[in-house]
């Protein structure tokens, strides 16, 4: 039980601003035990769920992160480029570490519809753990 507790904390946090990655535990709990459904389900709600937490932060302090950020504010005119050109289905590419995050915020601060936005983000990050859950098995097949 810890272990799938502990992954989901790891995803959960990985999805936020945190500079975190859950891939590695992803794999060891498969690995441990053998299976993919579990770990892969419990990873990808707690990612989900992290990015939740981000797009709502985005709805709350867009404005402000763009103005008292200057770093930031390049990555987040990009983010509100592919956006604004793509709409919510640029969330598939919420799991991509760097530009991930920043996307979901921006959509957030954009005020994206949820509902579109959630379904994309899910999609991409359940996509990236299936393959790296697949990976992880067959690498402790060999």
């Amino acid at each position: 039980m810890w272990p799938y507790v502990i992954l989901f904390g790891v995803s959960f946090a990985a999805a936020t601003v945190l500079p975190l990655g859950s891939e590695a535990a992803l794999a060891a709990l498969v690995i441990a035990d053998g299976t993919l459904a579990g770990p892969i389900l419990v990873a990808t709600v707690g990612n989900v769920l992290g990015s939740v937490t981000t797009f709502w932060v985005g709805r709350r302090a867009g404005a402000f992160a763009e103005s008292h950020q200057p770093k930031l504010a390049a990555r987040m005119e990009r983010a509100t480029r592919t956006l604004q050109r793509w709409g919510p289905p640029a969330l598939v590419l919420a799991w991509v570490p760097l530009i991930g995050d920043v996307l979901v915020a921006v959509a957030g601060a954009m005020r994206l519809a949820v509902l579109p936005s959630l379904a994309w983000i899910t999609l991409g990050k359940a996509g990236r753990y299936l393959a790296v859950g697949w990976a992880a098995l067959a690498a402790a097949q060999l």
